[in-house]
């Protein structure tokens, strides 16, 4: 079985061989001949005419278009007084850091900047008067009560037989008077 095989591949091979030989011998002739058959003068004029349909409408040919290049981050806004002027009059109307932030244009820590530099804002090294300490309430402990243990029943004898109830003594007389 293999060896069958073994001998059918190498027949496909003498068959490869024999193909690429008449194609070597073939093409160069065939190629010659290729601008006549489109109906081209010269092989020069043939070429031309393949460049130009091959190339993309409105380039021209050999320098690589540049690519665009896109910022990745925003462009850096320019605080000017204007935008000062307008922030500082936004903060006593009343407006949040947000809002400022976008009726100007500008970030929200150059808005926090804005206003700590103009004195709108305190800032968190004044440290205010210490409030008094908060006492707070202390929790009384208390003892949780244990649940009365109740005495086990008497069990009944193993033979059966029923057991008659102790009679308990009379409670005392009261003393007449």
């Amino acid at each position: 079985m293999v060896i069958t095989k073994i001998r059918e591949l190498a027949s496909a091979r003498e068959k490869l061989a024999k193909l690429e030989a008449t194609i070597e011998g073939e093409l160069p002739g065939e190629l010659s001949t290729l601008h006549e058959r489109y109906g081209f003068d010269d092989v020069k004029s043939f070429l031309n005419a393949i460049q130009a349909a091959t190339r993309k409408k409105g380039r021209k040919p050999g320098r690589a278009k540049k690519a665009k290049v896109v910022p990745k981050t925003r462009k850096r806004a320019k605080i000017t007084d204007a935008i000062r002027a307008k922030v500082k009059k936004l903060v006593k109307a009343g407006k949040s850091g947000s809002q400022i932030a976008k009726a100007a244009k500008i970030s929200l820590p150059s808005v926090q900047n804005i206003k700590k530099a103009l004195g709108l804002v305190e800032s968190r090294t004044v440290k205010a008067k210490k409030a008094p300490a908060r006492k707070t309430p202390v929790k009384k402990a208390v003892a949780k009560k244990k649940p009365a243990k109740k005495k086990p029943a008497a069990k009944a004898p193993a033979n059966d037989t029923p057991v008659a109830p102790v009679a308990q003594p009379p409670p005392p007389a009261a003393p007449s008077a």
